[in-house]
């Protein structure tokens, strides 16, 4: 289509050149033959056509290949383009898709974060409790141990400074007869039990 285009345009530079000669060998106040110079012109004139020709059919031939050549190059590089771009729109929809399960995720896992700090929590005052109260029990029972052992020491004492204290008082109220009078009560009392 393109070598149609180039022979159209040469003809059409031929026929104006062609014309144009016809043009000037007709007019002329010259009294030279005009059929000499016509030749002359027409023969300039092809001579010019076939010197374009040429140089038209062996310069852009090589234009023609390299244009031919940089048209597929381009081709291809839209098509590669064209494949780049739809790989890329592929990725990007997926990268996007990761992106929103990605924000879903970190909120389940937030979440979850959260509830299992509820539960430790939970679980730790609990222990707490638990254990808070273990030792209020070990405590009070420590504590009324103490009180016993601290009644039993005052009753041991008590007992001890009533025997002294009766002992005292005895000695001081009773005398010789009193006691043999006491000494045979208490034989009196072991002899009924026998």
């Amino acid at each position: 289509m393109k070598r149609n285009t180039m022979i159209k345009l040469l003809a059409g530079c031929v026929l104006v050149l062609l014309c144009s000669g016809v043009a000037l060998a007709s007019g002329g106040g010259h009294h030279a033959d005009s059929g000499v110079l016509l030749k002359d012109f027409l023969w300039r004139c092809l001579n010019f056509a076939v010197t374009v020709g040429l140089l038209a059919y062996f310069v852009t031939k090589p234009i023609r290949k390299g244009l031919a050549g940089r048209s597929e190059q381009i081709a291809a590089s839209l098509e590669e383009a064209e494949k780049l771009r739809s790989e890329a729109e592929g990725r990007y929809a997926e990268i996007e898709k990761k992106l929103a399960t990605a924000s879903e995720e970190i909120a389940a896992i937030q979440q979850e974060l959260r509830e299992d700090g509820e539960r430790e929590k939970e679980r730790i005052l609990a222990e707490a409790t638990a254990m808070a109260e273990k030792i209020r029990s070990e405590a009070q029972k420590s504590a009324e141990m103490e009180v016993a052992r601290a009644r039993a020491t005052l009753r041991a004492e008590a007992s001890k400074m009533a025997v002294e204290i009766a002992e005292k008082l005895l000695r001081e109220k009773c005398d010789d007869g009193d006691q043999a009078r006491l000494v045979d009560e208490y034989i009196q009392k072991v002899g009924e039990l026998h």
